[in-house]
């Protein structure tokens, strides 16, 4: 896998991190609104930014998988479980465990297992 595709699999795996912050913050938004729900996260403009967001994530990711295996590209999304946690901690002051921290390094050991691999 050539490093250019690499990075776009990062940015891929911390787009898709950023989607669920704006989700979360849209969830936040439309429970605070009051009312119907589903209504109000409709109206939420941070709902239709991650609608988007996802949306051309989507045709990133199938053209990724047009230069990458599946199953060499699919465990770079693993790296959002990493980095929604970090976001999630630094955006909307939620706490990290230790349990958070080994699991989420255990990912990346794996992940470098799968980049590194020949």
């Amino acid at each position: 896998m050539t490093p250019w595709l690499v990075v776009l699999l990062v940015v891929y795996s911390v787009m898709l991190a950023s989607g669920q912050i704006l989700f979360k913050l849209s969830a936040e938004a439309a429970r605070e609104r009051g009312g119907s729900f589903l209504v109000s996260l409709l109206v939420e403009p941070k709902f239709a930014i991650a609608i988007a967001l996802y949306a051309a994530l989507t045709l990133l990711w199938t053209w990724i998988l047009s230069k990458v295996p599946l199953s060499r590209a699919y465990p770079f999304v693993a790296l959002a479980f990493v980095v929604t946690p970090v976001l999630a901690h630094s955006l909307l002051g939620e706490r990290i465990s230790v349990g958070l921290i080994v699991g989420t390094g255990l990912v990346m050991v794996g992940l470098m297992v799968v980049v590194y691999a020949r």
